[in-house]
């Protein structure tokens, strides 16, 4: 095992977009884990839209990171030492080891939402359980079914659909009896999203005319807007809602950079349609933990639910990576594999 631990850490805080330059590549040792704690190595790390709000320090639902600190994420990782009985060299966990080869948890403790927990590799790939059979799959399956409800016949929208939250929503969505569409980037990802996830339809947000062609689609209006990004689409979703449609907010990715608060879209329509809105964080919602592993771990292995990594190799790639995940140039799930 090498005695040498590579982290990227929070170098500065970005006003805007994060450059190169806000991350700092450095070398520690090795941790050695205490009694009823083990010592893991990072396979594979997830890149997550919500870690732009940890480089702010500002206040929020987490705490951000500092600097000089290692820059936080979900990872899947090998024992490599273990001083805890119900962990042994060689088990893989879930966990949130940050973005570093190496790190020390106290098994049995709470090192994040979603760790650490022992994983199966026969019952699915490892990097799995950072994608479709995890955080972003679960925020999915919460968010729609439990916030969004959605019935057969009715129409769900989906922002950044050709993401990892997005595609799986668009592929529930279809599996309850609903009509999907989504709203991505370019071309190929509409595609993408179409001819590969089964949505019924998917349309740019670079549309020169969004509005006319997300109502192209949803001629019965939207009965659901899962909405992953704020800005213009949530404006133009809301002119296209039904009395009583649901709206789960997950994220304001259209926002995560800017320097200033934008103008919110007409809330209007919230009151004459009598809209449910309800923003969640997918970390109050461990207790749907097994119903969502037994569902949609069903649906993977009958082929009803189909995933994509976008995956980089290297540590050192982890910073270009997530400032392009930013900038939507991803598609599905985006990881970095470190071995």
């Amino acid at each position: 095992m090498p005695d040498t631990n590579r982290r990227v850490l929070l170098k500065s805080r970005p006003p805007g977009e994060p450059r190169p330059s806000d991350f700092e590549i450095a070398e520690a040792p090795v941790p050695k884990p205490a009694d009823g704690e083990i010592l893991c190595r990072t396979i594979w790390l997830s890149l997550d839209p919500y870690m732009r709000g940890r480089m702010k320090d500002v206040k929020s639902y987490a705490t951000p990171v500092e600097i000089g600190g290692v820059k936080v994420g979900g990872t899947v990782s090998e024992v490599v030492e273990s001083r805890h009985p119900d962990f042994k060299a060689g088990d893989f966990v879930l966990g949130y080891g940050g973005w570093q080869t190496h790190h020390v948890v106290r098994a049995g403790g709470r090192l994040g939402p979603f760790g650490p927990l022992k994983l199966d590799p026969k019952a699915a790939p490892i990097s799995t359980a950072l994608g479709v059979l995890g955080m972003p799959g679960m925020t999915a399956y919460v968010g729609l079914l439990d916030i969004g409800q959605p019935k057969s016949g009715e129409t769900v929208v989906v922002s950044a659909a050709a993401g990892a939250v997005g595609s799986a929503v668009g592929q529930m969505a279809k599996l309850k009896g609903a009509r999907a569409v989504g709203v991505a980037g370019s071309p190929e990802k509409c595609a993408y999203v179409v001819k590969e996830l089964g949505f019924d339809a998917c349309v740019s947000y670079r549309s020169p005319d969004l509005f006319g062609a997300l109502k192209a689609e949803c001629p019965k209006g939207i009965d659901v807007y899962f909405d992953n990004v704020g800005g213009d689409v949530l404006t133009t979703a809301l002119r296209l809602v039904n009395p009583f449609a649901r709206i789960p907010i997950c994220g304001i990715i259209s926002q995560y950079n800017a320097t200033e608060m934008p103008p919110g879209p007409n809330w209007a329509p919230i009151l004459v349609n009598r809209l449910l809105v309800q923003g969640f964080i997918i970390s109050d919602h461990v207790s749907r933990m097994g119903d969502f592993v037994t569902e949609v771990g069903g649906w993977l292995r009958e082929g009803k639910i189909r995933y994509r990594e976008d995956v980089v190799e290297g540590l050192a790639k982890a910073p270009e990576a997530f400032i392009g995940l930013l900038r939507g140039r991803n598609t599905g799930k985006m990881l970095v594999k470190l071995a």
